[in-house]
């Protein structure tokens, strides 16, 4: 199978929900939410697209990057690339149900163990789908459950299971406090103040991720709290219009918590090249979402990693002409800065 090939299957299983467009910016699915889309106008859908194209890079070829390494080692496990599975779920109301949200799972924790990175599973309105992803996680050998910002209790019921597969670390998704799709199945979520922070983080022995920041503010309290890791993220611009992409924010909040937590982000990318300028701007990794929606439907576990490979090698490929020998090497002087 090609990427054409795995394109057309996609957009053919996933008719009515996801276009495939060629550009993928948000702008034929506007508003489309639940489905696919951003929320409203579709603007922060856009902006975490347009804030990665308006980066420029500064092409270097006079160095001995010849064969980069894109190794790094997250939450105590040694991968291959920066490059992982974001959290995604509602197979049936976002992606039009051709498949199980147990086997779209499946694939995504397994194409990601064959390309030798970690798959994130999600919550949803359905407890199911936070289940399923256990399982997917366990018959892949590893991966990290993510919940959604839940009543306390509600929360750390799940992280006992979490830790009980024995996963590296646990993810939750404030990001997810205005959901639509929770509130039409009646699952109640909301925001998190810092004291309740605090408590999820001294409630479980794994490393927990906090995933939705936009604001150093915010990623200070992370910090404060004790959280092993932030995602920059503003849910793939499904949950609040208008807001700036992860791409913009992303700089200032690596530099007020960079050495107290790790920064992964998210949000837009369409390509190894973005992943470089998310690492360029302050990242530790990135997370990939709806091009992995295309990669299951499209391939099954052989299309994410199809997805996840082709972004690596297009990340180094990246590396070689940007004088990067290895992701350490990846800063803000690869990025260009005009005048």
């Amino acid at each position: 199978m090609d990427w054409k090939e795995l394109r057309n299957n996609a957009r053919e299983k996933l008719k009515g929900f996801c276009r495939v467009c060629p550009v993928c910016d948000g702008r034929a699915c506007a508003g489309e939410v639940p489905g696919m889309g951003g929320t409203g106008t579709g603007a922060s859908f856009r902006a975490n697209v347009e804030a990665l194209a308006a980066r420029r890079l500064n092409m270097r070829t006079l160095h001995a990057a010849k064969n980069p390494d894109t190794t790094c080692r997250l939450f105590g496990r040694e991968l291959s690339t920066p490059v992982l599975a974001a959290p995604m779920t509602g197979v049936s109301y976002n992606m039009g149900g051709a498949l199980t949200e147990k086997d779209f799972i499946g694939m995504i924790m397994e194409g990601s163990r064959q390309a030798g990175t970690l798959g994130m599973s999600g919550d949803g309105g359905d407890p199911e789908y936070y289940n399923a992803g256990l399982e997917a996680i366990t018959a892949a050998g590893g991966g990290i459950p993510v919940i959604k910002p839940r009543a306390q209790a509600a929360v750390i019921e799940r992280l006992r299971r979490a830790e009980a597969t024995g996963v590296p670390a646990a993810g939750m998704d404030v990001d997810g406090a205005g959901l639509v799709t929770m509130a039409l199945f009646g699952q109640p979520v909301g925001p998190k103040p810092a004291a309740e922070l605090k408590e999820l983080v001294a409630a479980t022995s794994l490393p927990l991720i906090i995933k939705g920041i936009m604001t150093v503010d915010e990623a200070l309290l992370c910090a404060d709290a004790g959280a092993a890791a932030i995602v920059v993220s503003n849910h793939g611009g499904r949950i609040l219009d208008h807001t700036p992409g992860a791409a913009e924010v992303l700089p200032a909040i690596a530099r007020a918590v960079k050495g107290r937590l790790t920064v992964l982000a998210d949000g837009g990318v369409r390509s190894g090249v973005d992943v470089l300028k998310l690492l360029a701007l302050g990242a530790d990794a990135v997370l990939v979402g709806r091009p992995l929606v295309w990669g299951a439907f499209g391939g099954g576990a052989a299309g994410v990693q199809m997805v996840l490979e082709r972004y690596t090698n297009e990340l180094k490929q990246a590396m070689i002409l940007t004088g990067c020998d290895c992701l350490p090497d990846i800063d803000d002087r690869v990025l260009h800065v005009a005048g």
